[in-house]
């Protein structure tokens, strides 16, 4: 299989994976709508960078370590599983709040719009949350070992890593300017409690799944 065959191979899988729903994908569609365009765009740029790095780690062979080594992987798992569990949290309590304390409603739904409108933080939480979910790590070392020979070019690897970072931003920033059209976003403001509510309950279940494997394996 020459260069380009896999080349292609890669990306089309990559997309194929992006497009399944996952903390990444509820990430953007949980925030850009309700925060805003820039936003949206800056929590791409976040997840793309995180992808960038995964690709960096697995094609240089780094990640393959991490995960030959027991107590580093299960640590990195436990950080995984603890931090989507918290976003899950915090996504189904702002939902919850407002209706068992009304008078709290005002600061619940305020508070978090400071803090992700900052197009920074925004960024931070897009790179955290992908680089820290061991799911994507495990991702691509299969992918990349599986698909980019060893003996491929070093001008190979840094156009596959490219393509992988280009690709990934492409996809979300595309995403996440869909959901801040004004038709569309008039009706996700409307729909947020319910759209906080089902990615709160995604965030919750898959960091859940990842401390219980974490403890039954061990």
């Amino acid at each position: 299989m020459n260069e380009v065959t896999t080349l292609f191979t890669l990306v089309t899988v990559h997309v194929i994976a992006l497009m399944s729903p996952g903390p990444d994908f509820a990430l953007v569609v949980q925030n850009a709508g309700r925060y805003g365009r820039q936003t949206g765009i800056a929590i791409a740029l976040g997840l793309s960078l995180g992808i960038l790095l995964h690709s960096i780690l697995s094609l240089t062979g780094a990640s393959l370590l991490i995960h030959q080594q027991p107590t580093l992987f299960a640590l990195l798992q436990a950080a995984g599983g603890l931090y989507l569990l918290w976003l899950g949290i915090g996504a189904v309590r702002s939902v919850l709040m407002p209706i068992f304390r009304p008078t709290a409603h005002t600061e619940t739904v305020t508070a978090p719009q400071r803090i992700i409108a900052n197009r920074k933080q925004a960024l931070v939480k897009g790179f955290t949350t992908n680089i820290l979910n061991p799911k994507a790590l495990v991702f691509f070392i299969s992918l990349l070992s599986t698909i980019v020979p060893v003996d491929m070019s070093t001008s190979g690897k840094i156009t596959a890593i490219a393509i992988l970072w280009i690709t990934s931003f492409l996809w979300f920033a595309m995403l996440a300017w869909l959901l801040t059209g004004k038709r569309l976003q008039q009706k996700i403001q409307q729909w947020t409690p319910y759209i906080d509510g089902i990615c709160g309950v995604l965030f919750v279940t898959i960091g859940s799944m990842i401390l219980l494997n974490l403890l039954v394996a061990r």
